[in-house]
């Protein structure tokens, strides 16, 4: 390894994951679009398009550039469009499918007048979420389809939306009424504009529910990213098992306190975020603790955990009779409590042979 922290993925569980979510969409007869801003891999990309996949989600301009550049042709930029970049819009709109997310009728009107080629329009929803998109019952979404219906680049793709909300709904019966509310609302859309346009569909976007539910019927096209990898979030959650979590990310162990039962590694909020999972005693978690092997990693460790980040260092709390095990110059791996905004941070390793 590197001596500074590396991340490294297990191939075997990354295919598995997405054999796994693969499967529920075709069963589901719903388009799989995943959302590539977890790994953001074009080694990791061949993985999926050696499953047949060809459509994928991106959530930036310069992600969508990023995956071109590696042989994709069937993109949506899951982001509300950003009008100040529409000279990149236009370039890639010219070299492959482009979809794009409005939610108000003044930037699908700009995007009427300026984008030169064509390109997809998703109408953003928001299904409960409340970070972007429109209610379904605003009247916006009439201004912005009459828009939509006088572009001769713009085509209307349908109504899209992100139940982020899972996050923090508690329990795997939330998770699937916030997936059914998501379900119902947007098909009510779709029904009522399915006669003047029949190929709009819906699309959704959530891992979690794409998870727990036992299959995906009732929309059109899925649009999950975080189950490539998975994370400890999602463990808690109840998204995945914890075998199911692909990446990990090595840090050097720089010092030893037996005494406070605590490893300070190199490894901080600039590696792993700042992401936690919070408990109702103020206890934060950071991270789980694992021991490297040949193969990648194992369980974690009974009782260590990364109790806080600072930007460079990561305090480690662990049982006496595993730090003993430790001196100044080993590593441990670190299983992420959110894998998208690690993998954003670190470059990628793979073990398991070449990808």
């Amino acid at each position: 390894m590197d001596n500074k922290p590396e991340l490294i993925i297990d191939r075997k569980k990354v295919s598995r994951n997405i054999d796994r979510m693969l499967a529920k969409a075709r069963h589901s007869h719903a388009v799989f679009r995943p959302h590539f801003k977890t790994h953001q891999s074009a080694e990791i990309g061949k993985i999926f398009r050696k499953k047949g996949v060809g459509k994928i989600t991106v959530s930036s301009v310069s992600m969508a550039q990023y995956f071109i550049g590696h042989g994709w042709n069937d993109i949506t930029i899951a982001f509300p469009a950003n009008l100040l970049e529409m000279e990149e819009i236009n370039r890639l709109a010219v070299k492959v499918q482009l979809n794009l997310l409005v939610d108000s009728a003044y930037s699908t009107s700009v995007l009427a007048k300026s984008l030169q080629n064509k390109a997809g329009v998703f109408i953003k929803i928001d299904t409960g979420y409340h970070r972007s998109g429109l209610l379904p019952n605003d009247p916006e979404i009439e201004s912005i389809i009459r828009v939509l219906s006088d572009s001769g680049t713009l085509s209307f793709k349908g109504f899209l939306t992100h139940a982020g909300h899972t996050y923090s709904a508690g329990g795997k019966a939330n998770i699937l009424s916030i997936m059914e509310d998501a379900r119902q609302k947007l098909n009510r859309l779709k029904a009522k504009y399915l006669q003047h346009f029949p190929e709009i569909i819906t699309s959704y976007g959530d891992t979690p529910s794409c998870s727990l539910a036992d299959d995906c019927n009732g929309f059109d096209e899925i649009r999950p990213g975080n189950f490539v990898y998975y994370d400890v979030m999602q463990y808690h959650i109840g998204s995945c098992r914890l075998d199911d979590i692909a990446v990990a990310v090595i840090c050097p162990v720089v010092s030893v306190y037996p005494g406070r039962k605590e490893l300070v590694i190199y490894g901080g909020a600039v590696h792993l975020s700042k992401e936690f999972i919070e408990a109702d005693n103020n206890f934060r978690l950071f991270g789980y603790v694992v021991e490297l092997t040949e193969n990648g990693w194992g369980e974690p460790i009974p009782g260590a955990y990364v109790s806080s980040l600072s930007q460079e260092h990561g305090i480690v709390k662990m049982p006496k009779e595993f730090i003993r095990k430790y001196k100044p110059g080993d590593v441990v791996g670190i299983l992420p409590v959110h894998s998208c905004l690690t993998v954003n941070l670190l470059k990628l390793k793979t073990n398991h042979g070449d990808l």
